[in-house]
């Protein structure tokens, strides 16, 4: 799969083991994943932070291996789900710092260039989200309400 605004091809993919069981030597019931899941949730951790400590942590590699859902699955079902879906946060994220790093520095053409490029891709995640459902039909992203989001 090629990159949208980049030349290469790239081949990083994720690794997943071919096993769908949780390991032997995890003694770790789903309900105690569900509750420490919806613990982090509650402190403020996106999804993709809340896999990563507790892969590091508590040694759980996948979740959906232990508890069957995966952990936006969980978060909505306990009502923690995040209102936009995480990537499309983390773009429109960096839109803003970009926005704010060309107020400081007018002259800087390449940011100017990677903004626009940063924001066609909000655009286009933006209308696939709505095609399929998972952000209201009339959301529509603004750079100059962009920073309440994020904030």
């Amino acid at each position: 799969m090629g990159r949208m605004h980049a030349p290469g091809k790239g081949i990083a993919r994720r690794a997943l083991p071919y096993k769908r069981t949780p390991p032997s030597w995890l003694k770790v019931s789903p309900e105690d994943v569900e509750q420490k899941v919806c613990g982090l949730a509650k402190k403020g951790l996106t999804p993709s932070q809340i896999g990563v400590l507790l892969r590091d942590s508590e040694g759980i590699s996948q979740v959906k291996s232990v508890t069957g859902q995966k952990i936006v699955r969980i978060l909505k079902s306990n009502g923690l789900a995040p209102e936009i879906p995480e990537d499309l946060y983390m773009l429109i994220k960096k839109a803003v710092q970009v926005r704010k790093h060309l107020d400081r520095n007018r002259k800087d053409k390449d940011s100017k260039f990677r903004l626009i490029l940063i924001e066609s891709r909000i655009h286009r995640l933006a209308r696939y989200y709505r095609t399929t459902r998972k952000l209201p039909a009339n959301w529509k992203y603004q750079s100059s309400t962009a920073n309440t989001i994020v904030s």
